[in-house]
């Protein structure tokens, strides 16, 4: 398979008045495959959203991409002018955020808000959009597709709303799309549904995704790939049943074994406690020098303090980034 979407060494810092420059993306590469599912994982401040805002530069106005490469059909995105990332936002790349009750306009019905992302890209009859936005709700929603779309937002559920900010992300029939936590604020039977959305439309579309979440059952059997993001580094990164069922990473060893047990086993251990990783990941308690992980590591040695550990191939798939593997 072809690369769609090449991240190379992506470096992002965020200004304030307390500290200067704190970088939060630290060299980090990736490719994304043509009709491939990409999972990215960390937990909160790992910049799993600053990574999914930086690929369209839609950075807040203290973010600064100092550095890196992000190369989308031989072009890179962090030299194109505002003409180009125009057409390429919402047309050939689209962005889904994580609440879609912010996203969606309270105003705007959500069948005229999809008409106009279809509008800003395509230069086409009245009539045409309002068919191009009709065959895209009942795409969506196939029993109720007019009741949605004449809707306001807060007239829908949260399944709903959802669904219609992926309404709007495929528009255009984009090569790519990037979830970010999509489907953090639904409960899992909802979950499950637009996870069932995302593989029909990469099946139907042939669409390339970036997955973003903090919850590592979302990406089981979903998942081509899994990258491992700690403190705006990538630790782990391979195939996604050999990160899921074969963690290698101290971190991503870590990660999921604080996840709580599945509803079916939650009766059996009703008292056991849930182990949590020690310490935290914000950057006031991250090491100047050496592994970033170090302080929190179960596993660390003398060498994790002096240097930042080198990538390793466990391989030709499976790649992380710690001195026990070196």
């Amino acid at each position: 398979m072809a690369s769609v979407l090449d991240i190379q060494n992506l470096q992002v810092s965020y200004w304030s008045r307390e500290i200067r420059s704190r970088p939060v993306l630290s060299g980090v590469s990736f490719d994304l495959m043509s009709g491939e599912i990409l999972g990215v994982l960390g937990e909160s401040g790992s910049g799993k959203s600053t990574l999914a805002a930086s690929v369209l530069r839609l950075l807040p106005p203290n973010g600064e991409i100092s550095g890196g490469a992000v190369l989308f059909e031989g072009n890179n995105l962090l030299q194109a002018d505002y003409q180009e990332l125009r057409q390429i936002r919402g047309g050939r790349i689209s962005l889904i955020f994580q609440e879609p009750s912010l996203a969606l306009h309270p105003t705007i019905r959500v069948g005229e808000q999809v008409r106009q992302v279809l509008a800003a890209h395509q230069s086409s009859a009245k009539k045409e959009l309002a068919e191009r936005t009709r065959e895209i709700f009942n795409r969506l929603f196939p029993e109720d597709a007019d009741r949605i779309a004449r809707s306001y937002p807060h007239q829908l559920s949260g399944g709903q709303r959802q669904r219609a900010l992926i309404a709007q992300a495929i528009a255009c029939n984009p090569a790519i799309v990037i979830a970010d936590e999509p489907t953090a604020a639904l409960d899992p039977v909802t979950q499950a549904e637009i996870l069932a959305v995302f593989r029909s439309l990469r099946e139907v579309l042939g669409l390339s995704m970036i997955f973003i979440t903090h919850n590592p059952a979302l990406l089981s059997g979903f998942a081509d790939r899994i990258l491992i993001l700690y403190a705006g580094q990538v630790v782990e990164w391979g195939p996604a049943n050999s990160v899921l069922q074969s963690p290698r990473h101290p971190y991503t060893r870590a990660l999921f074994e604080s996840l709580p047990p599945a509803p079916a086993d939650s009766g059996k251990n009703r008292k056991q406690m849930l182990l949590v990783i020690p310490g935290s990941s914000s950057p006031t308690s991250l090491p100047r020098k050496g592994c970033s992980f170090e302080p929190r590591c179960p596993l660390k040695m003398d060498v994790c303090r002096e240097f930042e550990p080198p990538l390793v191939k466990l391989g030709e798939t499976h790649i992380l980034s710690c001195f026990r593997y070196q």
